[in-house]
């Protein structure tokens, strides 16, 4: 059967020259970084390489950029640094962050730290106004942590507007950037932000790999603790071939990104004007038309009998989604970003998400299948 991969914001398939750049890493450069031999320096070179490669293109400098294992890793670390190190006794957030930031908040909420979440406008963006408030009223040293792009909705966040509050009322500011670092031109000089995220595997990219970019007047201690890799800050033998791979997948994103942000935002809002034409009672989650991740789309369809099995249906059929609901059965509890936008029982959340492998016949073949379904 044919499959039509539309779950790109869950991950993305590996570029074929992004995997030719790591081989040599997987078989003859295969020493420990922390070597002194020959083997060892000729890793150790790979990783700082990558680091230049990635430093350059976000506008960093080198000693900013840390390799992680992924986007979890690096805003954990982040967030735990701002209480532990920083002396952050207030966490702004909202209720639509990623579960990588709401579990990790809601775990240091306690006692000897407070936890407010800002208001959402109706479009489900940040209420930036209500931001200043909290920031404004807050007795103790606050960090915020706001993602740059929902990665269920797409709603895009001012990241200047929010990091210009922060240095306004002394705050600490950390922003997941995990749906945008390799889809959108970062310039972290010129952006007042002390922490953000990325995961390979959003650009083509392999699996198991981040960074933690750390502003340079930014000290904190290491999270996970044992040898003295990443300058001390962040143990463990590097993933040599994963850091290799994310730096290229960075590098052919960023070459790219003019045409493929084109390419890919075509599809989505023709997408969105064919699901409209096709299916009564279609809506879009999120700000579809405005500040938006051009990489997703989330519909909402009418609640059915055969629109509450679809997600299923569509899998049946070869077609790669993801989804949730405000209010589902079941062990799946639905998603926390729709039921905080709408709670209505009576729409079927589903998301699409694309990437440059897709094409338009594929998003025709998705929408003649979903009017069937539906």
């Amino acid at each position: 059967m044919e499959r039509i991969y539309f779950d790109n914001a869950a991950t993305t398939p590996l570029d074929p020259t992004v995997l030719e750049a790591m081989l040599p890493y997987m078989t003859e450069r295969f020493g420990n970084p922390s070597s002194i031999y020959s083997y060892g320096r000729e890793s150790r070179l790979g990783i700082e390489n990558a680091r230049k490669s990635v430093a350059k293109i976000l506008g960093a400098n080198p000693g900013e950029i840390f390799f992680t294992s992924g986007g979890t890793e690096s805003s954990n670390t982040a967030i735990n640094a701002a209480i532990t190190d920083l002396g952050c006794r207030h966490i702004i957030s909202s209720p639509i962050e990623h579960h990588a930031t709401l579990h990790t908040v809601e775990h240091l909420h306690g006692d000897k730290v407070k936890l407010s979440f800002v208001k959402l406008l109706p479009n489900g963006h940040v209420d930036l106004a209500d931001l200043e408030n909290l920031l404004a009223n807050s007795a103790e040293k606050s960090l915020v942590t706001l993602m740059h792009a929902n990665n269920e909705i797409g709603n895009l966040l001012d990241m200047q507007a929010v990091g210009e509050l922060c240095k306004k009322y002394d705050a600490i500011f950390h922003s997941d950037t995990v749906q945008t670092v390799g889809h959108y031109n970062f310039d972290l000089r010129n952006t007042p932000v002390h922490f953000i995220t990325g995961a390979g595997h959003k650009f083509h990219g392999p699996k198991g790999v981040g960074i933690l970019y750390i502003n340079e007047n930014v000290k904190i201690k290491p999270f996970i603790q044992g040898g003295s890799q990443e300058r001390n800050m962040r143990a463990g033998t590097e993933n040599l071939y994963g850091i290799v791979g994310f730096a290229k997948a960075l590098e052919l994103a960023t070459a790219n990104m003019e045409e493929h942000s084109t390419h890919i935002n075509d599809l989505r809002m023709y997408m969105a004007d064919q699901l409209v034409e096709s299916i009564p009672g279609v809506s879009f989650n999120g700000d579809l038309r405005g500040k938006s991740l051009y990489t997703v789309l989330n519909v909402s369809f009418p609640k059915s009998e055969k629109s509450e099995m679809l997600l299923f249906n569509l899998d049946i059929n070869g077609i790669c989604a993801s989804g949730g609901s405000a209010c589902t059965s079941g062990a799946n509890a639905g998603s926390h970003v729709i039921r905080a936008l709408s709670n209505d029982p009576n729409q079927v959340a589903v998301r699409f998400s694309f990437s440059k492998q897709n094409t338009k016949e594929e998003v025709d073949k998705v929408v003649a299948k979903l009017k069937e379904l539906i």
